[in-house]
């Protein structure tokens, strides 16, 4: 199981939501690429960026803070958040991030996603999949669309789509056990890469993940208060 410690930016800053609500924000650091400098040595693969500003807004906001960042370490990035167009993946992947989420635009726009990926090739294109009892939400999780969270899967899967991450809204920021039934079908149904994301708050829950036969897991706020201890469970569950 890869394991991908998280950095949501917020006005530059590093901080974590609750249920992903703007007016419910704890900041961490003022200075989020040393948070990334300490990821890398204590041995993570790869992290997960949120330009959580460019998510609202719907482009991309804290470019500065994301460059420096991906200039501070040697291990792959992965970055969502007002990622829109493929003007904006191309300025993202310019940035030194090695893959580029794409939320909203591939609800609504599927065939956009088929377009990055002949573009930017599938390496370089993952599509977050945010639900909320079981339907996908846009537009920074302000609104719920009609599609549920395993049609759009698929419907990703038939794009091309290696990677998706999938993200219980409920569950996020919580600290209450990630959705792993959900999560798990999503997987077993599509047979594709799927990193659970939201609500993971203890080794446990990281076990539960790994025996489910799931590719990753996000880990966030229980990096932050030391609810996981990341270097503790690289060496557990990173293959």
């Amino acid at each position: 199981m890869r394991l991908y410690p998280a950095i949501d930016i917020k006005d530059g800053k590093c901080v974590r939501l609750k249920q992903g609500l703007f007016n419910d924000v704890n900041v961490y650091s003022d200075k989020p690429w040393e948070i990334a400098c300490q990821f890398e040595k204590d041995g993570a693969g790869f992290i997960h960026v949120v330009d959580l500003d460019g998510a609202l807004r719907g482009r991309s906001v804290n470019a500065e803070v994301i460059k420096k960042i991906a200039s501070c370490v040697n291990i792959p990035i992965e970055l969502g958040g007002g990622i829109r167009t493929l003007d904006n993946i191309g300025e993202v992947l310019e940035l030194g991030v090695y893959r580029a989420i794409i939320g909203t635009k591939a609800v609504e726009n599927p065939d956009f996603i088929r377009e990055a990926i002949e573009k930017f090739g599938a390496e370089h294109i993952v599509v977050g999949v945010d639900a909320k009892d079981g339907y996908v939400a846009i537009e920074g999780w302000e609104k719920l669309s009609d599609q549920t969270a395993l049609s759009m899967a698929l419907a990703m899967k038939d794009m091309g789509v290696k990677t998706i991450v999938y993200t219980d809204i409920s569950k996020d920021g919580m600290l209450l056990g990630p959705n792993i039934e959900q999560t798990k079908l999503l997987s077993d149904k599509t047979g594709i890469d799927i990193i659970a994301s939201g609500g993971v708050s203890c080794m446990e829950d990281l076990q539960r993940i790994n025996e489910a036969g799931i590719h990753g897991a996000i880990i966030g706020k229980a990096i932050y208060e030391k609810k996981v201890i990341l270097k503790d469970a690289v060496k557990a569950f990173e293959n």
